[in-house]
């Protein structure tokens, strides 16, 4: 820059200076607008798929949308129930989804059309592998049109021919080549079940966050055989003839107390250590409802969800009701975690105590309640009257995937609560 001034050099270092800041900005803002597209996923709708047993896939649809504050949000499809997830997190192109109510969440990677990755439970140490695609509506590959129509009555025995063999009430709906319903077994029902007849192939699947659930089968106009399939570590294999009277045995029989016993006796501590038993205060005198039950329990769920809108309906009602919480949460604090996830997330009242935590076996749970003759379901609940009488044991639910079903059990509990409370 020979023959230009002091004050022309410093000029032309400070034009130079500039673009070059210029220039670095524009790099970082290619960067970030790179990162910004890298770090976003497609809005609208996804096939999720879950690796079972048996080179199976357990599918499932969800919906992704962007929320007011740059989040996601999703919505989970199983036939006419939609659950709500509200709790993704991402970092780079790292991806948590975290469902409600339950402890089980799916971990991966992503890019803008696809996730990979797991779905975890811990305290189960169990792990599922995931993938999802976006634009995949179809929840089922079919290969061909449907051959048989599965719609009615099925009288289902799981295992059969073993000691863990137990039957259950299949009630389905197809229309055209989707077809959707459930399992009703003794202890409640396999939720809202979702799926299609390949030609003569029937498969459908449940996920909720909790459980993953899928049947296969072979179908004849009259009998169906196939496999249950449980995550991917569990397989049941069933049988199903048509039978349009088929009912199962009452729910209020299967469960009772011993012989010599009429009244049901226990004490388990709240979050903040004290020890509850039927003896307090708030119980004496009055119609209690004690729940035996699980937070990782879908059923359980469901009732929860039930009693917590009928006392929201009812506050004239002088009704107690008490949980009793079987966690496999492997320490007591992550038991209390759980359960006031729980109670949170669907703004239950009404105490939950602890009485287990590092197992759900439900020989455990009968130690625990030793006047039961056993506790078959989670949940069971026992209605007991102002004097602590033991009137009634309800084993199992049976939610709003069974229909009637629901319906008459609706009406049935609010008669005869009522009786109980005007006694």
């Amino acid at each position: 820059m020979q023959g230009i001034s002091s004050s022309g050099k410093l000029i032309i270092n400070m034009l130079f200076m500039k673009r070059t800041i210029s220039y670095l900005f524009l790099i970082l803002l290619m960067g970030s607008c790179n990162e910004e597209q890298k770090n976003s996923l497609s809005e609208g709708i996804w096939l999720g798929e879950l690796a079972v047993m048996d080179n199976e896939i357990l599918p499932f649809n969800f919906k992704l949308m962007q929320n007011d504050s740059g989040g996601y949000v999703m919505e989970i499809f199983n036939a006419e129930e939609i659950i709500a997830v509200d709790e993704i997190t991402i970092k780079d192109d790292s991806i948590r989804i975290k469902f409600p109510v339950y402890e089980g969440y799916i971990a991966g990677t992503f890019s803008q059309n696809t996730i990979e990755g797991q779905f975890i439970k811990e305290s189960l140490d169990r792990i599922v592998p995931f993938k999802a695609t976006f634009g995949i509506s179809e929840r089922f590959r079919k290969n061909s049109p449907a051959l048989k129509n599965v719609s009615g009555i099925w009288e289902t025995t799981f295992e059969k021919e073993t000691e863990d063999h137990y039957i259950a009430k299949g009630i389905f709906a197809q229309n055209g080549d989707r077809v959707t319903g459930t399992f009703r077994t003794t202890t409640g029902d396999y939720r809202y079940l979702d799926g299609v007849m390949s030609g003569d192939t029937l498969k459908f699947s449940a996920f909720d966050g909790a459980h993953a659930f899928v049947f296969v089968a072979k179908v004849t106009d009259s009998t169906m055989n196939g496999a249950f399939y449980s995550g991917n570590h569990s397989k049941e294999v069933f049988e199903a003839k048509r039978n349009e009277v088929f009912e199962l045995p009452s729910t209020d029989s299967l469960t009772f107390l011993k012989e010599g016993f009429d009244q049901l006796a226990f004490s388990f501590p709240d979050p903040t250590g004290n020890m509850v038993s039927l003896e307090d205060k708030s119980f004496k005198n009055k119609v209690v409802l004690v729940q035996i039950m699980g937070s990782w329990c879908p059923n359980c769920l469901d009732e929860s969800k039930f009693y917590v809108d009928y006392l929201k309906k009812n506050p004239d009602l002088d009704l107690e009701v008490v949980g009793l919480a079987f966690e496999y949460a492997k320490t007591k604090e992550g038991a209390f975690k759980s359960i006031a996830r729980l109670k949170d997330r669907i703004h239950i009242d009404y105490p939950i105590l602890l009485a287990q935590y590092g197992s759900s076996d439900k020989e455990l749970a009968q130690e625990k309640l030793p006047m039961l003759n056993h506790v078959l379901s989670y949940p069971t609940t026992l209605y007991i009257d102002k004097a602590g009488v033991v009137r009634k044991i309800h084993t199992g639910f049976n939610g709003p995937a069974t229909g009637e079903k629901f319906t008459e059990f609706k009406e049935e509990f609010d008669v005869f609560v009522r009786r109980l409370l005007e006694e």
